[in-house]
This record gives C-alpha cells, structure tokens and sequence, in this order.
C-alpha cells in the first residue's frame, strides 16, 4: 500500500497529466446526465454519446418517456448493451420523478438511490457533476487504477475502494480526482493494454512492475 506522502505525488502527477478531466457523458441539464448515466452502465460513454442526441431531442421531460411504450423506447436504445432493462428503469425513473419529486431530479444521493437504475455510482456522479457536491463515483477505471498502484487493496470490494479514496483525498478534491482517475484509466493505464514502458508512475506500480519484469525489464 502506497503512504499518505506517496498517493499525493500519484495524484499531482495525474493531475498534471490531465488537469482538464471532466465527465464525458455528453448532457444539457442534470436530468439528461442522469439518464446518460444509467445507460453508461456497462457501455462506453461513446456509445451513450452516439445515442443521446437523438434520444434527448425526441424525450425532454420525464413525461415523454411515460407517454411512449417500452417497445419504442427500447428501440430507441438498442444500440447500447441491456437496452431492455435500461428502458424498464428509465421508464419507472421519470414515473418516479413526476410522483415523488416534481419532475426534477433530487439533490440529494439518499433520494437519487431510490430511482430505478440509479446505484450508488451513478448517484455520485449526478451529485457531483450536476450539482457540485463532493463526490467519488467508482467505476471500473477508477477501481482497476487505485488497486493497480496500491492505493487501495485487491480483495475490497467497490464500496471499500470509494470509502479509502474519501479517507485519502482532501474532500474539496473528491470530484476532480475522480475524473482524473477515470482518464488515466480510460487513456492511459488500460484494462488490457497498459503504457506502462511510459508511465511516469511505474516505480510505484505493483501491477506494473510486475508486467515489466514478465517482459525482462528491471524497474528497481
């Protein structure tokens, strides 16, 4: 496990790397994040990208949603993976909004969890990007980067690696760090295709190391 003084220079120097890391799901207003996000779900965000501009030209309100079957919805979305639960929980997610909360999406994360869809993930990220609130969303780049360099534990589980992030990062950092985290993942530090032979991080990366030795590259 990485030292306090240790995950601070990480930081800085992801930082550094992508000083302009923000949410890449494209949006207009926090209800249309929120439904990019719940359909980001095992979806790149390109995909969702490629799919919202005629989705959210054709459905502005949550009552357009209602008013349309699953059917037309569901093929609205085919193109992005489980396209027929998304709609099932988008449809049950804007019934929710008009009966429990006038349309609008709620501010706070313990509302957002009872929307149809919403985990506490996605929860973060409409919390943080949609109304500045402090938040660390853990996703797959965000989980696989933080074990991979020691910042958090292999066995913890997705809930475990939010908690030490929130223990280890300043908390007006939170947001931020998150999207930073999420481009490293995305760009840089790869699930399968690492650029660890250029990583400015490699010294303190167990996974990489690791990776380098297999190749007969001694890293100290």
């Amino acid at each position: 496990m990485l030292t306090k003084k240790q995950i601070e220079n990480v930081l800085a120097t992801i930082g550094k790397m992508y000083p302009d890391a923000e949410c890449e799901l494209s949006h207009s207003n926090p209800f249309e994040l929120t439904i990019a996000v719940v359909l980001s779900a095992q979806a790149t965000d390109a995909l969702v990208n490629k799919v919202t501009p005629h989705l959210f030209a054709k459905y502005k309100t949550p009552e357009d949603y209602i008013h349309v079957s699953l059917e037309e919805l569901e093929n609205d979305i085919r193109r992005i993976g489980l396209f027929r639960s998304k709609a099932k929980n988008i449809k049950k997610l804007c019934q929710s909004l008009i009966e429990n909360y006038g349309g609008e999406i709620p501010k706070e994360k313990s509302e957002l969890v009872k929307l149809a869809g919403v985990g506490r993930k996605t929860a973060n990220v409409v919390a943080s990007v949609a109304f500045n609130e402090p938040a660390i969303a853990v996703d797959t780049h965000v989980e696989r980067v933080s074990k991979r360099l020691g910042i958090c534990k292999w066995k913890d589980s997705v809930l475990e690696v939010e908690k030490t992030l929130m223990r280890k990062v300043p908390r007006e950092e939170w947001s931020i760090t998150h999207h930073r985290l999420i481009f490293f993942g995305r760009y840089h530090c790869k699930a399968q295709s690492p650029q660890c032979t250029e990583c400015q991080l490699l010294e303190l990366c167990r996974e990489g190391k690791k990776r380098m030795k297999k190749r007969g590259i001694d890293v100290g």
